[in-house]
């Protein structure tokens, strides 16, 4: 069950989608409707008036919250968070691409806050290497159990592809390889030294002429 922010909680810059806590902080709060209309909604041309807003909005402490709440309300007129409607457009387009590590961080510390597709996936990512079951993250992304049981599985081909692609280091072997022994050694057909030869004399010949008597 979602949990409901009352207007009295303090603003702490991760809210959920429709939590207006902030706006009582805001330097705009206690406004007179109109005066708050003919300054935060004025024409397209009339430069003095978004001057003005901008310049209220400039010491305002709730500028971020107010400009997420636009964005994520999908609110195209006025100004918000010191940013006109034109201002805010490429930041509309580009809502479901934006990464924001600390709504990530609350996501996970139990807060209901308010998260794009690309802080989805991070969670998503997240919790398969937390060791998520699927029945706890269908719980915290509030979706099927068959569905966040498909999400954790593509998490995994996803580390598993990126570890096959770019390879896991291998555990290097402390032991070194044993030196082959003395036995094993391969006995070469020349003996390491060579003995000198030694050649038989032959006998003196029976023919052969006496010297000469002393």
């Amino acid at each position: 069950m979602r949990h409901i922010t009352t207007h009295t909680t303090p603003a702490t810059g991760l809210r959920s989608i429709g939590d207006t806590s902030w706006q009582p902080h805001g330097a705009c709060h206690g406004m007179d409707p109109d005066d708050a209309d003919a300054t935060f909604f004025p024409l397209p041309r009339d430069y003095e008036a978004i001057a003005d807003a901008k310049e209220l909005c400039a010491m305002c402490p709730v500028r971020r919250d107010c400009l997420n709440y636009a964005l994520e309300n999908d609110l195209k007129e006025g100004v918000w968070g010191g940013l006109t409607a034109e201002e805010r457009e490429p930041w509309h387009k580009g809502l479901p691409h934006r990464l924001d590590y600390s709504r990530v961080v609350a996501f996970f510390n139990g807060r209901d806050v308010h998260l794009t597709e690309a802080e989805r996936q991070v969670v998503i990512d997240h919790a398969y290497v937390r060791g998520w079951r699927p029945d706890r993250l269908a719980v915290a992304l509030q979706i099927g159990t068959k569905h966040a049981r498909d999400l954790l599985r593509q998490a995994a081909n996803k580390v598993f592809d990126r570890d096959r692609t770019l390879g896991v280091p291998r555990r290097k072997d402390s032991k070194r390889k044993a030196a082959p022994s003395k036995a094993s050694r391969p006995v070469s057909a020349r003996p390491a030294t060579q003995q000198p030869v030694t050649r038989p004399v032959a006998p003196a010949s029976a023919h052969a002429p006496l010297g000469k008597a002393a």
